[in-house]
């Protein structure tokens, strides 16, 4: 696993020659043997699914990461996009068009024209999970690809985590220790110029609980966007 400073992206440091070999897994990555095995079964089950690895969405140029989960069977394993084809990408394309961080209309398909402004989306394990509960060790296989995604958004300035694991995994990219920036929706971790935003993952079940209702999820957004506005114009 590459670790990287919590200041080399953030300041425009270039990454290593070789690193975007190693920000999206191959199709048929065999590093997780349960995960390539429930792939290889999606596939025989749907064979005209995405059913590979999810790659990132958006421009590395961004200042925004957005740090999901895993791919969704229904979702972005089905259509190869984040976020796009199952209740989360409902709930979090159109908060990334209300706070300018998306443009285009969004329709639950990755030919819909949707483009993202300023913001970047991947996953912390890019391979849909059975139940969508990936185990630690593919969790900790799958970093490397999430740390050399960062490596490679030399303009980076925020994180929005969503959810425990995003959280998690991300805090180890950049340093930080756990007992120090704890989880918790809303909370805000300075990482040297980057900040980690946590919110609950905008999950149907999340909602349907109202765990995390939309304005909630707003708010994460409408403080990154102001942020990201301050820090462009002091």
């Amino acid at each position: 696993m590459t670790t990287i400073s919590t200041t080399d992206a953030a300041r425009g440091k270039p990454p290593p020659a070789n690193s975007l070999l190693r920000t999206a897994p191959d199709r048929n990555c065999p590093l997780c043997p349960r995960l390539a095995e429930f792939r290889a079964q999606a596939r025989a089950r749907e064979p005209g699914w995405f059913n590979s690895p999810v790659p990132s969405f958006g421009d590395p140029d961004a200042r925004l990461l957005i740090v999901g989960l895993a791919p969704g069977m229904q979702g972005a394993n089905r259509t190869g996009r984040p976020f796009t084809g199952d209740y989360a990408g409902d709930l979090l394309y159109a908060t990334l068009l209300e706070y300018g961080f998306a443009k285009g209309n969004y329709q639950a398909r990755p030919d819909d024209g949707l483009t993202l402004v300023d913001c970047r989306i991947s996953n912390a394990v890019r391979c849909v999970p059975p139940q969508n509960k990936p185990l630690p060790a593919e969790i900790n296989t799958c970093r490397s690809f999430l740390s050399a995604t960062i490596e490679t958004m030399p303009k980076l300035r925020a994180i929005i985590a969503l959810g425990r694991i995003a959280h998690d995994t991300t805090l180890k990219i950049l340093n930080l220790r756990g007992a120090a920036a704890p989880f918790a929706h809303g909370a805000i971790h300075q990482a040297g110029t980057i900040k980690l935003y946590d919110s609950y993952h905008c999950s149907r079940y999340n909602t349907n609980t109202r765990v995390l209702t939309p304005d909630m999820f707003r708010s994460v957004f409408a403080k990154v966007k102001a942020d990201l506005d301050e820090r462009r114009n002091p």
